[in-house]
């Protein structure tokens, strides 16, 4: 979170896509730990999890683009 200038949400994600930890409301110059297991992590805008109700255990699913 360093040079960042708002806060994030944050999805740690494992090799399948699963989430295993959401950090939300990341705070500028706030690190964020990483989760046992995690592979790689999504960044999202602030409150992005609280209103889509993403938890750990949840599988992102991806598609083809257009």
């Amino acid at each position: 979170m360093f040079f960042m200038r708002f806060s994030i949400d944050a999805l740690f994600l494992d090799r399948s896509l699963r989430v295993v930890r959401v950090a939300e409301r990341i705070r500028p110059w706030v690190p964020a730990l990483a989760a046992r297991g995690t592979d790689s992590v999504l960044e999202l805008p602030a409150g992005t999890a609280a209103r889509t109700r993403t938890q750990a255990g949840d599988e992102l699913i991806t598609e083809p683009a257009l």
